[in-house]
């Protein structure tokens, strides 16, 4: 997809937070901007999603509960009829139904994000059992 060139007037204010918040975190306003916009845009079609950062970098989760790539995870180790599998879930991270909808409804609107995020914690996971093995070798010996 190619970038449109697009102009608009921001409250001095605003502009001012822009500027602030970019020179933060070390990106352009333009970045800051199109991050803030798309996920703005996000919020308002799947209400109860946030982003947040954390170590894996920034991520969407439930406002209520775990990161949406947990969600979406486990759904794939969940079996039975929709409703059920939705009734385990929401046993699983204790929350109401309408969290595991809003998850699974949000993960099928971000598939490609949403796999990349579980197989970015699958590499992590198997990584961290590679060096607790290479660990446990080294103190055996």
């Amino acid at each position: 997809m190619v970038a449109r060139a697009t102009s608009y007037r921001l409250d001095p204010d605003v502009k001012a937070q822009l500027e602030r918040q970019a020179v933060a975190e070390g990106i352009s306003e333009r970045a800051l901007l199109e991050r803030l916009v798309r996920e703005g845009l996000d919020t308002l079609h799947h209400p109860g999603v946030v982003y947040r950062d954390g170590p894996s970098g920034r991520r969407a989760g439930l406002a209520a509960g775990p990161d949406i790539w947990e969600v979406a995870s486990a759904l794939r180790h969940t079996k039975g009829r929709p409703e059920q599998r939705i009734a385990d879930l929401a046993e699983q991270f204790e929350l109401h139904p309408r969290h595991i909808r809003t998850a699974i409804e949000f993960a099928a609107a971000h598939r490609e994000q949403i796999d990349a995020d579980i197989a970015a914690n699958d590499a992590a996971i198997e990584e961290a059992q590679a060096q607790a093995k290479r660990r446990d070798d080294l103190m055996a010996s």
